[in-house]
């Protein structure tokens, strides 16, 4: 297919490369022209505008927020006003649901199409094509998707024809990911300040009540502390709980937890750690433990 890719960050810049090397014309695009260079030696063609990536059949946007999105998409040059009609804009962003709605809208009115893919997996996941791809839009939108699905990712779940639909299931799962990471994160403080070894715990845990990569691979990070470079960065973390906030929001839906894990992460952001990676929650409870034996001394 030619395809156009806009947002190299890390995830973006991986799952253009195994587009690349999928065989498929690839056109990328990033503001930052750097970004840009290494998929251009690996085959890809360069735009130096978002509108040089809009030529093909279907343009994939992998970029970091709303605004961000909103920017690229609706401006003047941007994605709706350059794309084919009959086109397909395949948004693999973490976004509010809202938008994805606006942005479908946009496109039926352009006479082009929109599917939501965001996708589960780390930058490394990313690299080796092993992505989990949510997908929700027209069926046919989806089908004519599949061939750069299966170059990105180890498996497609077809979330339904709502253009959001995609957007919530992927907003429920990093908020189980951040819950995931906070009771990793408080349990291994408790067992701390018992003198229990981590990775002891962790090796008991994964091997017997949680045998899932999830806890393997953020319980090592918190265990070891290993917080840079951040494959997923904190402030993204907190952006995407505060999206699943809204969401439970405006559909009269209470979440207690996402309100705690939203000021762990606000607490985070405040002490000048956005750019760690959102493991870092998990180190918080110890910092709680810590504090609270220094002021009892």
């Amino acid at each position: 297919m030619k395809v156009g890719f806009i947002g190299l960050g890390h995830m973006g810049a991986a799952m253009a490369a195994n587009l690349v090397k999928a065989g498929h014309d690839v056109t990328v695009f990033n503001r930052t022209a750097q970004k840009r260079r290494a998929l251009v030696e690996l085959g890809a063609r360069e735009a130096t505008r978002v509108a040089e990536a809009c030529t093909g059949d279907a343009v994939i946007t992998m970029l970091a927020d709303d605004a961000a999105l909103q920017d690229v998409a609706l401006a003047e040059g941007g994605i709706v006003p350059s794309l084919p009609k009959g086109a397909i804009h395949v948004s693999m962003s973490t976004i509010s649901p809202d938008l994805s709605r606006s942005l479908a809208q946009a496109h039926e009115r352009a006479g082009q199409k929109y599917v939501s893919a965001p996708v589960f997996g780390r930058p490394e996941a990313a690299a080796a094509a092993k992505l989990f791809v949510m997908a929700s839009g027209e069926a046919s939108a989806i089908d004519a998707c599949v061939p750069l699905f299966d170059a990105m990712g180890q498996k497609t779940y077809r979330i339904g024809t709502a253009p959001e639909a995609a957007n919530f299931v992927k907003l429920a799962g990093n908020f189980s990911l951040a819950a995931v990471i906070e009771t990793l994160g408080e349990a291994m403080a408790l067992l701390g300040k018992a003198g229990i070894e981590p990775h002891t715990f962790l090796e008991v845990l994964t091997s017997t009540l949680y045998p899932a990569p999830v806890y393997r691979s953020y319980g090592a990070l918190i265990a070891d502390r290993k917080f840079e470079p951040a494959a997923f960065a904190a402030k993204l973390g907190y952006k995407d709980v505060r999206l699943a906030l809204s969401a439970a929001e405006n559909l009269r839906v209470p979440m207690p937890l996402a309100s705690l894990l939203h000021d762990r992460f606000l607490r985070l952001l405040a002490q000048g750690d956005e750019n760690l990676d959102w493991s870092a929650l998990g180190r918080l409870a110890a910092d709680d433990a810590r504090t609270a034996v220094s002021a009892g001394s």
